[in-house]
């Protein structure tokens, strides 16, 4: 895989390089080439993993600024944006739930009373892999803590490695943290990159409590439930009478001023559509009252502990939009994919059914973190064809990044196998069903959550 990897990469330079240099069409100026070649590189850099993320954003923050392929305003247009800085302050709030050990006490205390039964203890997993996506603004951090505390967890119940209860037990953690997480908007990497571009390219500021309202009952809720029910389906099994129950030290001095540093943060978060202060801020605040000498949780230091590959990696998809957008191969795209969709006004089902679709077949090339990057821009020109507000539109993105059909195009997911010893056939028994339904039976009910809701009225 490694070695295919490599070689798809390779393909992909050479195609982009061959891409930078075509004529572009009429009327366009021949920076849309240049913007489409950058993309097509940065974008398959990605989706191969065969250079780390962080270094492919600098990449395309160098490439970008060198080629004049966009001036360097639109370039690093991200670092403006809340959005970034959400990013940073979830970071340093995901540092501090893992150092001060709050995090593992809390998913540990709720699994204790449901050991007696494996589909109880299937719907603890996937609520405290829900909980944890309020509180824990990082998805590849919630699968580092959790995947370790269910692997204990099987083992104390009778699970071997491999077994129907160990995977099924995992790939409930792996999955609900991604899928939940889609539908809490600080809670996953294509969130934060869909707010961002949407900030840059529209000045419109996606409401935590509206986008929560808008996706989670569905989409985490309904579809959360039908999830567990496929996977206990999938992999059946019985626990056993467990042996040592783990014993708990005292709640430490540093967990109880998190847990208020937390609280505070998510009572703010879900009441901003009240006081107006942007997510962004709110995260950016409780991560540096986790750093302050005297309430703070961290050592000043621990800053340095903080992995910014996420925070660069954000800014550089934000970004790839912004260059998308400004170099007019966004308006390029649109039309042609406009021709090709006939989008109508009054067809309000079969319009999103197309842009849903079409965005996760857009995912499946280029990953769902990057997908808002690339598709973003052309909410615009889709919202005015259907005759929707554009909110309506950008969110047909983030309906189609719930979706995964191969674990490849969710990073977090592939980092929650590794970290789990979960094998990608196991994965796949569970991703393709998942898939399905949520294509053929998902979006019809969130098309008719939204036609409750009155999401499609401008």
């Amino acid at each position: 895989m490694p070695r295919f990897s490599t070689s798809l990469a390779w393909l992909a330079g050479i195609a982009a390089a061959v891409v930078y240099f075509l004529p572009p069409p009429a009327s366009a100026a021949p920076v849309v080439m240049h913007a489409a070649a950058l993309m097509l590189l940065t974008v398959s850099l990605w989706a191969t993993g065969v250079i780390p993320e962080y270094i492919t954003s600098l990449l395309f923050f160098l490439l970008a600024v060198v080629l004049a392929i966009a001036s360097p305003q639109v370039v690093f247009s991200s670092f403006t944006s809340a959005t970034m800085w959400l990013v940073l302050g979830g970071l340093i709030l995901a540092e501090a739930v893992g150092a001060t050990g709050l995090g593992r006490r809390f998913a540990s205390v709720l699994f204790e009373r449901f050991t007696g039964n494996y589909a109880s203890l299937m719907i603890a997993v996937a609520l405290v892999s829900t909980a944890l996506a309020f509180f824990m603004p990082a998805t590849v951090a919630r699968m580092l803590l959790l995947l370790p505390i269910v692997i204990a967890l099987a083992e104390r119940v009778g699970f071997a490695h491999g077994s129907n209860g160990y995977n099924g037990l995992c790939m409930t953690a792996i999955i609900l943290s991604y899928q939940s997480g889609s539908a809490i908007l600080p809670a996953n990497a294509p969130n934060l990159v869909l707010a961002g571009a949407t900030e840059t390219l529209y000045s419109v500021q996606l409401i935590y409590a509206q986008y929560f309202w808008v996706m989670f009952p569905v989409l985490a809720v309904l579809k959360g439930a039908f999830a567990v029910a496929l996977i206990c389906k999938l992999f059946p099994a019985a626990v056993q009478a467990e042996q040592n129950p783990p014993v708990f030290a005292p709640v430490s001095a540093a967990e109880k001023r998190l847990a208020v540093i937390l609280a505070l943060a998510l009572l703010l978060w879900m009441t901003d559509a009240l006081h107006g202060v942007r997510p962004g801020w709110v995260a950016l605040a409780a991560g540096l009252a986790c750093l302050l000498p005297g309430i703070g949780v961290l050592p000043a230091a621990a800053f340095n502990d903080v992995k910014f590959g996420a925070f660069f990696y954000t800014g550089a998809s934000i970004g790839l939009g912004a260059v998308v957008h400004e170099s007019g191969l966004g308006d390029v795209l649109g039309k042609s994919l406009l021709t090709t969709l006939n989008l109508q006004h009054g067809a309000d089902f079969t319009n999103f059914m197309l842009l849903s679709v079409l965005n996760v077949l857009t995912g499946a090339l280029v990953t769902n973190p990057a997908m808002p990057a690339v598709t973003t821009a052309l909410a615009g020109p889709f919202a005015t064809a259907a005759g929707w507000p554009l909110t309506a539109a950008i969110m047909t993105i983030a309906v189609a990044y719930n979706v995964m059909l191969l674990p490849y195009q969710v990073p977090p997911v592939v980092v929650g196998m590794h970290a789990g010893r979960v094998s990608l056939g196991t994965a796949m028994r569970v991703a393709v069903p998942l898939a399905v339904a949520g294509i053929v039976v998902f979006m019809p009910l969130e098309y008719v959550w939204w036609r409750l809701i009155g999401y499609f009225t401008p």
